[in-house]
């Protein structure tokens, strides 16, 4: 494994973009779920960084890196992805993404298939017209209004906990913590995803793909077998089920996180894909 966690700035059009780094080797880069940053992948990144350059960013309009205004889309989330790695001198890449992420990381692949070698889609979205339609009507689990006696605190923090595992104090300190930075809208980027048109997108994916389910993530894992059947034009897809996961999986839930992505990545071009398969980690 190379050095420590260390962490940068790079220079884009949209200003500067934040990122954590550590590791040798291919390139994996990590992309968070709405209103994250490259924290949700603390305990993760050591784990990835013994046989590749992990490089966890705080996408566009999150974190520490430049703000972004709304109406915010997945598609200038992806760019800013792709300045980043630009601005790194890196040219051909794995990417994960989670939640909003893999939305992110999803478009990335469409958008430039040729330089990106796997893509690792964590509780994915299916943002088809009913997904839109639903989120144009219902309150957002991260939509809070501001008030001077600070509810809005408390209601960000219940509407995230019955999804969190127990105990859940330290990982929503987390999210408050993000859900908070300078110029975030913790729910702009949920209507990010609702104005994403996935089903146009999915076909233009053309590398390797894994699926990756949370077993008690009940935003997400009906989307697995959707997902792997609009795959079409993917070289290979293949699923894994992690039990107990969370919408908090890649926190609660490394190590086995790690272990399906690094086997993933590292049997991708020496065993013939089951495309039918699905595994159940535990």
């Amino acid at each position: 494994m190379g050095a420590d966690l260390r962490f940068a700035y790079a220079d884009t059009s949209f200003g500067q973009l934040h990122y954590a780094e550590q590791g040798d080797g291919p390139v994996l880069l990590l992309l968070h779920q709405t209103p994250r940053s490259w924290d949700e992948f603390r305990e993760l990144i050591p784990l990835l960084a013994v046989d590749h350059r992990v490089i966890a960013m705080d996408m566009v309009g999150f974190g520490a890196s430049a703000t972004l205004p709304a109406p915010q889309t997945i598609e200038v989330f992806a760019r800013g992805a792709w300045e980043l790695l630009d601005a790194l001198g890196v040219e051909f890449a794995a990417v994960l993404g989670h939640h909003t992420g893999a939305a992110v990381a999803m478009e990335m692949a469409a958008q430039h298939s040729h330089r990106i070698g796997a893509v690792m889609l964590s509780s994915c979205p299916w943002a088809d017209e009913r997904y839109r339609a639903d989120h144009a009507v219902a309150v957002g689990v991260d939509q809070a209004e501001q008030s001077e006696d600070g509810a809005h605190l408390q209601t960000l923090w219940d509407r995230r906990r019955p999804y969190y595992p127990q105990p859940v104090a330290g990982l929503l300190d987390r999210f408050i913590r993000d859900a908070l930075a300078p110029g975030v809208d913790p729910a702009e980027g949920h209507r990010a995803c609702a104005r994403y048109r996935m089903e146009d997108r999915i076909g233009a994916v053309r590398a390797p793909v894994l699926l990756i389910g949370a077993s008690d993530d009940p935003f997400s894992m009906p989307n697995l077998p959707i997902l792997q059947a609009r795959l079409t034009g993917a070289a290979s897809v293949r699923r894994v089920v992690i039990e107990n996961g969370t919408v908090a999986l890649v926190e609660r839930e490394a190590a086995a996180v790690a272990s399906a992505v690094r086997d993933f990545l590292a049997t991708l071009w020496t065993a013939p894909p089951n495309v039918n398969s699905v595994e159940r980690v535990h």
